[in-house]
């Protein structure tokens, strides 16, 4: 019997492996990238993100639902388009500030720093100033605040907020200190917008020893505002086209 020939054995295992190198230079296997805590992270806030636009367009969808139910409750004769019109008259004049408004909240009382030291650089570091205020509104806002007022006037999307000296202008009446901010909402993070370590309001009371006095309160009523809406500029849509 013969013995195989070693050179032939060695030709074909080359051979073969360069059949199968070339079949898989050809197959073109997608790089697979390292998997880092950035990419995860990354990964997760899409997630997250999509999620997020998930529950809007159900909450969307929900609404749609709901009007639509109202439609065919009003063909079928079960329910007065009148008192559909009624409460949607009702909502938006909520909305715009027509109506005064009453639910759990929060009371701040702000006034200039009485004390004969000056605190800060200067003078006016001791005043409350109409940006001051902007600053506590809009921390209310964030928090959720669904109406507010200051010194018993309604604020609203016109609402100017200017500073006149010791004074405040707001909806074109003058008030001055002690500034009264009444807001409607969840008490506890009204409050906590207003008054936890490192906000605006903890900033004035702490740093420049401005009166800043924030309470909880079951019942705050807010007055509807009493101006008058016009529109120099803006028009509906599609208007005079």
């Amino acid at each position: 019997m013969k013995k195989n020939n070693p050179r032939f054995i060695i030709t074909a295992f080359s051979i073969i492996i360069g059949i199968l190198v070339a079949i898989q230079m050809k197959l073109k296997v997608e790089s697979i990238a390292p998997v880092t805590v950035k990419s995860i992270q990354d990964t997760k806030n899409e997630i997250n993100k999509l999620n997020n636009e998930i529950l809007e367009l159900q909450e969307i969808i929900k609404k749609r639902e709901q009007e639509l139910e109202i439609l065919e409750n009003i063909s079928k004769g079960d329910q007065n388009i009148v008192d559909i019109l009624q409460n949607d008259l009702k909502f938006n004049m909520a909305s715009s500030g027509r109506t005064s408004l009453e639910g759990p909240g929060i009371k701040i009382t702000m006034f200039d720093n009485m004390d004969s030291e000056i605190v800060g650089f200067d003078i006016n570091d001791d005043v409350i100033h109409d940006v001051d205020i902007l600053n506590i509104l809009n921390d209310l806002r964030i928090a959720g605040a669904e109406a507010i007022s200051i010194n018993d006037q309604r604020v609203v999307s016109t609402s100017e907020i200017k500073c006149g000296g010791p004074i405040i202008r707001i909806n074109g009446r003058s008030i001055g200190t002690p500034f009264v901010i009444k807001a409607i909402g969840d008490p506890k993070l009204l409050m906590a917008s207003v008054n936890a370590p490192g906000t605006y309001g903890d900033t004035l009371r702490s740093v420049f020893s401005i009166g800043f006095e924030p309470e909880i309160q079951d019942k705050v009523v807010i007055p509807a505002y009493n101006g008058s809406f016009s529109f120099k500029y803006a028009k509906p849509v599609g208007e005079g086209e």
